[in-house]
């Protein structure tokens, strides 16, 4: 996929208004980052207050993933995850924006050795990831020390899907974005020995998913990772990422590849991937993007986990 391009029809007035929403957030994010972390806060208090479908889809699945909990603990979580969701939206800009040595000092990476000797091997990667909150500058912070392809789902906005193509592929010279759907020029790129982000751990309706427990609760999971890495030829990292709570920036963990992956049957290898997620998610489940409707398909038969919506 060729890098993005400015065009002249990027300057329409029907585009001023998100020019001007552009320049005013370029703006706000060169402040301090401890400024930027309470203003992410405040703006997720904002968000819970006025995003009354989203709070409550993120509410039905913390009471289904964690009944173990009271309701004031999960309200109390649910609050800590939308102040988590603000400060992404400034972490977005940081990642887009900020200068590459100001951005790099709030990297803390382990286990870069991975990546490094399957590059060193010309072996591709699926570098395994979740929808954390901190997707974009997780990713943003890995992409400074190491060239990872994302694959990429083009925005119905062309100024916005410029913006956000640009900002994410500017942390090293030769990474690209894949379309989601370009199945071909993916395995193309495995079995180049280059490394891919990508992450199965949301729910992307029946026919490229089978049924395993995720949380105790039936859940359609994609079975595309065991398929990419058997027909790319590519290992299976997992990479974790994690706010730090004092203020010093971000873990990265870029963990040991899977062994013996794929398995003998799509349906182990699905399990195991959510026994991962699992533990990944109950490790920071503040930090987890819960507003997504991850049990939405159903086994036949079985009813609804959500309200309809209005």
């Amino acid at each position: 996929m060729e890098r993005p391009q400015f065009r002249a029809y990027f300057l329409h007035p029907r585009f001023w208004l998100l020019w001007l929403g552009l320049g005013l957030l370029w703006l706000m994010v060169q402040l301090p980052y401890p400024l930027l972390l309470g203003l992410g806060r405040g703006l997720g208090a904002l968000m819970y207050r006025v995003a009354g479908s989203r709070r409550a889809i993120a509410g039905r699945n913390l009471e289904l993933c964690f009944p173990q909990l009271s309701a004031g603990e999960r309200e109390k979580l649910l609050k800590e995850n939308f102040a988590s969701t603000g400060i992404a939206f400034f972490e977005m800009a940081m990642s887009w924006w900020w200068a590459k040595p100001r951005l790099a000092k709030l990297a803390h990476i382990e286990g870069l050795e991975h990546l490094q000797q399957a590059r060193d091997e010309g072996q591709g990667v699926i570098l395994m990831a979740l929808h954390f909150t901190t997707l974009e500058i997780g990713a943003a912070l890995l992409g400074q020390r190491q060239t990872i392809d994302g694959m990429y789902r083009e925005h119905n906005n062309p100024v916005f899907d410029f913006i956000q193509r640009r900002g994410r592929e500017r942390h090293n010279s030769d990474a690209t974005a894949i379309e989601r759907e370009d199945i071909r020029t993916m395995l193309k790129v495995l079995r180049n020995g280059r490394a891919i982000w990508y992450a199965p751990d949301q729910d992307y309706g029946p026919k490229q998913s089978i049924f395993v427990p995720l949380f105790g609760i039936q859940a359609a999971t994609v079975t595309a990772t065991s398929k990419f890495a058997r027909l790319g030829k590519a290992r299976v990292v997992p990479f974790t990422q994690q706010r730090l709570a004092d203020g010093t920036g971000y873990r990265l963990v870029v963990h040991p590849p899977l062994s013996d992956f794929p398995g003998d049957s799509e349906e182990a290898d699905c399990l195991r991937i959510n026994q991962w997620i699992e533990q990944s998610v109950s490790q920071h489940p503040e930090q987890y993007l819960w507003a997504h409707r991850r049990f939405k398909t159903r086994p036949e038969g079985e009813p609804a986990l959500y309200a309809k919506r209005r």
